[in-house]
């Protein structure tokens, strides 16, 4: 009997499954270096400046709020990232222009942690924020890759250009 696959469903997995690996790399890496939650607090201190008042300054609102924010970014992300895998199955184009897509993506990810490492966020070193991304991307396509077992012969077939 084949598997039945969910696009939201897959979505809403594979965008948690990132946005926890995020969240404990942050919490191990913050306990590691003596400031447990601190990533989250920075982060989420530099969401509300942009987002919200300033007028809660509590190191716990600021927590919640960016811990809101992730997960719903990350669903966003999974939800895409669902959307392009399900779509592969009948156009196996879409996952070479994908794979593009997904390394320009992630160079400009990069490129803007490092800039707000400098700027908006000094007491974050880029590639912690980098890395946790990088640990998130690899677990989510691993997810759906696992899900979708004919997912190899698709992309071999969008990158020989054959279909």
């Amino acid at each position: 009997m084949p598997i039945r696959h969910s696009l939201i469903r897959e979505g809403f997995i594979s965008g948690a499954i990132g946005a926890t690996a995020v969240v404990l790399w942050f919490l191990i890496a913050d306990t590691l270096s003596g400031q447990p939650l601190h990533t989250p607090a920075v982060l989420g201190q530099a969401l509300f400046s942009v987002f919200g008042p300033t007028t809660h300054d509590r190191t716990s609102t600021h927590i919640i709020f960016y811990t809101l924010f992730h997960y719903a970014a990350f669903s966003a992300v999974g939800l895409l990232a669902s959307f392009v895998v399900h779509r592969a199955e009948t156009e196996p184009t879409v996952l070479a222009v994908f794979l593009i897509l997904f390394v320009v993506f992630e160079l400009a990810f990069y490129g803007l942690a490092a800039i707000l490492a400098q700027t908006l966020m000094s007491e974050l070193a880029w590639y912690r924020v980098a890395a946790g991304n990088l640990i998130a991307a690899v677990l989510m396509g691993t997810y759906l890759w696992r899900r979708h077992p004919s997912l190899r012969q698709e992309f071999a077939s969008a990158l020989g250009g054959t279909e």
